[in-house]
Order: structure tokens, then C-alpha cells, then sequence
């Protein structure tokens, strides 16, 4: 799922309270004196490293694969299997006219665009939608791709199919069960081997698949117009004079050494770098008893590595802070903070929800427009592929959580709740919040994905000025990946 920027309004007419910072020098900290040199030559450094492992991850994006075509095939594979169970009169909007030759042309084009040995699902989705479209010898060459390069265990399937064979259904499961396919590909076999294929299209998958495909496909659709129109209510709103007075931006005591330190330091240099270097051999040993459950290994590395890769940057943090607050202790001034704001909680979700539904218009116009300027560049969020191919339910949950609610946390606390604040004290909060949107992007490392996460952090930086809430920010960031995390279980089933 692309991001998308909000309607970044500017601030209110006259009744808004103006949002002003007094000028400082920049060789000042918070506290008024000057930055120590070493503290500023190491955070000189830090920055130094950060800014070459992130261009040098950015250009890199280009070479990674990406999620998109992966995603496009899913959806094809649910509109095929939706078919026999969808209304007639819906089945042109609902599947479309032919999905399974819309699936023919899509796994063709990625096997003339890849023509090496092939995946071994798809050569076999390929290979049986040939032999529907009676293309027998392109089908037989499929096949012996196939025999080629899957374990002997998995090839009595593929014999049956060149045999031509009629199997009752018990003995085509026996011959299904070392592959692990997916419901389309065992109905494509169903019909081809089956004694009964009549019955093949019938089942509770097609049936889900209906339901599953609304899911997909008219769900958002309906959640778009609704953003639609929260956004134009709220155009209409500012520029009326109605929208709610911007509080005023409080954040920590902090200044830019600080907050170099806090992410270039800490979230890159040791949380990024430093951190999976010591902590995956240790996770490696840790986790060597799933061997045979690769799925939750592989959840519980992410989310382990996630929490190791928070651990820098919070202690960190949390020092900064205690240390700020020590100084000020028994000055009477104020020494601010993240600005959490939870309560009322009601208020804050309905906020949330209310900007989530107006960035997921943007998200469409946004991705559009990076698609037509620059294509799929690939590069796309490791964590999209893993979740759309597992289906072990506890490595799933592990996904979630990391994607869902430690991810939200701890890059709404770096970006929306110091870095924007304390930018906003330097250079005023309308460039703060651009500056804070293009480093929350470009720590995504994609550079495909990097307008598209920019808006994004348009939109939450817009929200933190407005609301003066970083939780209303924690959760649209966590309603945006929690949108993204369950389409994708949709589309994988």
C-alpha cells in the first residue's frame, strides 16, 4: 500500500494563535550554552555515516524485487477463483470478464520478462492454463521445466499431468500434499485430473474468495469517497476560517546536536548498523530449535531484530530527557515533552480515523503519478512479500506486531515527536514539517517509495501542528499499516 499526503492546510485565519519561535544561535543549546565541540563533531560523524548508508540504500532499492507484481497476480488468482461463485449479473465488476486469461497473459509476459528456470507454482499455474487454452506443446515444455527443477517428492504430480490422468479426489490430494498450493492452483487441478471436474469450482474457497475479493476491491473503494469527502470538508473548513486554533508546538528541550545524535547516532548508526551485526548471530543460535518451522523463525527474527534495533535510540532518548530535566529541576521552567495527549482516547481515535480516510484518496493520485513518471522501480517493503506468503498464523502475528504497533510507536516518537518539534524551534513549523517528512521517508531506504512516504509524513506532521497530539499520530500510522497489513492477508487467504 503507497502512502499519500494530506490536505496540508496552512494555518488557520485570524482567531488561530500563531505558532513563533524566538531566533537562536545555532551554536546554542537548550539550555542556552554552547554545544561541547566533541558532542558536535561526533554527531558531525554520525551524520556523515547516515547520509551514505541511506544513499547508498536508496540507489540499491532499485535493484531489489518488488511486491508489486506479486501483489497483481493475487488478485488475479481471487478473481479467478471468486468466478463460479459470483452472481452473474456482478461477475463483469466483480472477476471481470476472463480472469484466468488475464492470468495466462500476466504469468506469460513475467516468464518471457524472467525467462531462468522459473518459480515452482507458477510454472505450474502456467503450464495448466496452456493446456486449458490447448496450447499441448508450450503446456509439455512447461512441464519439463518443471520436472527439472522441483524435488523428486513433488514430481508424481507433474507425470499425472503429462499422463493425462483421471484421479479419484482422495488420490489427488496424496499427490497435492508435498506442494502447498495455493486454492486456484488446486482447482486448475482439480478440472485437469479429476474424474468429477464438474464439481471443481464449487466449493467453500470460491465462496470465500467472493467475499475476500470485496474485501480487496469495493471496500477501499467505498473508504476512498469517504476520504474524498473528508478532505473537501476540510478544505472547505480552512478555508472558511472554521477549522479549529493550532496549539502551540511543544516538544522536548532538545536541540539539533541532540537530535542528530538521537537519529543519525542511534536509529542508524547503532540501531540500523551496529545491531543486526551483533544481535543476528545471537538471534540465529537462539531460534536454531524452529529449524523446522521456518515461517515462525522468520516472524520471530523480525520482531526481535525490531526491538533490539528501538533499544539505541529510546536509551538515548530517555537519557537526553532525564538529563534536561535534572537541569531544569527547581527553575520552575518547563522542560516539555513528546506531547502524548492519549486522553480523551475516544477523541484521539475518532481524529486517527477521520485522517487516515483523507490520505487514502492521495494514496491513489500519488501512487498514480509515480507510476506513470517512473514506473515499478522495485524496492518495495521486504516485510510486504513476507506477509503475503506466510501462513503460519504466530509468525503472522509477529509481522503484525512489528508492522502494526512497534513500528508506529517508536518512528512517531523519533520524527512526529522530537525531530519536528525542535526542527520547528530553528527553521518554523511549516518547514518543519517538510524537512521531518523527507528524512521519515528516506529512512524507509526505497527510493520508489520515497514520494509516496514524504505525503505520508506530510500528513502526520500536519496532524502533530493541528492537534498538538503525537498519539493521534501513533494512530493513524498504526491504522495505515493495519489497512495495509490486512489487504494483504485478504489477497494471500
Amino acid at each position: 500500500m503507497r502512502a499519500a499526503p494530506a490536505a496540508a492546510a496552512q494555518g488557520a485565519q485570524g482567531q488561530n494563535r500563531a505558532i513563533t519561535f524566538p531566533p537562536q544561535d545555532a551554536s546554542l543549546n537548550a539550555r542556552g550554552s554552547r554545544t561541547p565541540a566533541w558532542k558536535s563533531l561526533l554527531a558531525l560523524l554520525c551524520l556523515l555515516i547516515t547520509g551514505l548508508l541511506w544513499l547508498n540504500g536508496l540507489l540499491l532499492s532499485l535493484e531489489k524485487p518488488t511486491v508489486t507484481g506479486a501483489l497483481d497476480q493475487r488478485q488475479l488468482e481471487l478473481r479467478a477463483l471468486a468466478m463460479p461463485a459470483a452472481p452473474p449479473s456482478l461477475q463483469p465488476l466483480l472477476t471481470g470478464v476472463d480472469p484466468l486469461e488475464e492470468l495466462r497473459q500476466s504469468l506469460l509476459a513475467q516468464d518471457d520478462a524472467d525467462p531462468g528456470p522459473g518459480q515452482g507454482e507458477p510454472l505450474l499455474q502456467l503450464a495448466l492454463l496452456q493446456q486449458r487454452q490447448g496450447q499441448d506443446i508450450k503446456a509439455s515444455q512447461l512441464r519439463d521445466r518443471l520436472q527439472e527443477q522441483i524435488p523428486s517428492d513433488q514430481r508424481a504430480l507433474v507425470t499425472a499431468l503429462e499422463r493425462g490422468q483421471r484421479l479419484e479426489r482422495s488420490q489427488l490430494d496424496t499427490l497435492q500434499q508435498p506442494w502447498s498450493l495455493r486454492p486456484l492452483t488446486q482447482r486448475l487441478l482439480c478440472e485437469g485430473l479429476s474424474q468429477d471436474p464438474q464439481g471443481c469450482g464449487t466449493s467453500g474457497a470460491a465462496q470465500q474468495a467472493v467475499w475476500r475479493l470485496v474485501g480487496v476491491s469495493w471496500a477501499p473503494g467505498l473508504l476512498l469517497l469517504l476520504g474524498v469527502g473528508l478532505l473537501l470538508r476540510q478544505i472547505w473548513q480552512q478555508w472558511r476560517g472554521q477549522a479549529p486554533a493550532a496549539p502551540r508546538l511543544e516538544g522536548p528541550p532538545l536541540d539539533l546536536v541532540d537530535v542528530t545524535l538521537l537519529i543519525a547516532g542511534g536509529f542508524v548508526v547503532l540501531g540500523e548498523l551496529t545491531v543486526p551485526l551483533l544481535l543476528s548471530p545471537a538471534l540465529g543460535a537462539l531460534l536454531s530449535p524452529l529449524n523446522g518451522e521456518p515461517a515462525l523463525q522468520q516472524g520471530l527474527q523480525v520482531l526481535l531484530l525490531y526491538l533490539g534495533l528501538m533499544l539505541a535510540p529510546l536509551t538515548i532518548l530517555w537519557a537526553q530527557m532525564r538529563g534536561r530535566a535534572s537541569e531544569h529541576m527547581g527553575e520552575g521552567e518547563p522542560t516539555g515533552g513528546l506531547q502524548w495527549h492519549w486522553r480523551p482516547f475516544g477523541s484521539s481515535a475518532l481524529q486517527a480515523l477521520q485522517v487516515m480516510l483523507m490520505l487514502l484518496p492521495m494514496v491513489a493520485l500519488v501512487g498514480w503519478i509515480t507510476d506513470r513518471i517512473a514506473g515499478d522501480q522495485g524496492g518495495s517493503n521486504p516485510l510486504l512479500e513476507l506477509v503475503l506468503t506466510t501462513g503460519q498464523p504466530l509468525a503472522l502475528a509477529c509481522f503484525a506486531l512489528t508492522a502494526v504497533l512497534l513500528a508506529p510507536l517508536f518512528e512517531e516518537t523519533l520524527f512526529r515527536g522530537v525531530l519536528l518539534p525542535v526542527l520547528g524551534q530553528r527553521v518554523g513549523p511549516g518547514l518543519a514539517v517538510l524537512l521531518s517528512a523527507l528524512i521519515f521517508a528516506a529512512a524507509h531506504l526505497s527510493l520508489n517509495e520515497l514520494a509516496p512516504l514524504m505525503v505520508l509524513g506530510l500528513g502526520l506532521g500536519w496532524l502533530r501542528l493541528r492537534s498538538g497530539r503525537l498519539g493521534s499520530c501513533v494512530l493513524v500510522h498504526a491504522l495505515w499499516n493495519g489497512f495495509t497489513f490486512a489487504n494483504l492477508l485478504l489477497l494471500a487467504g
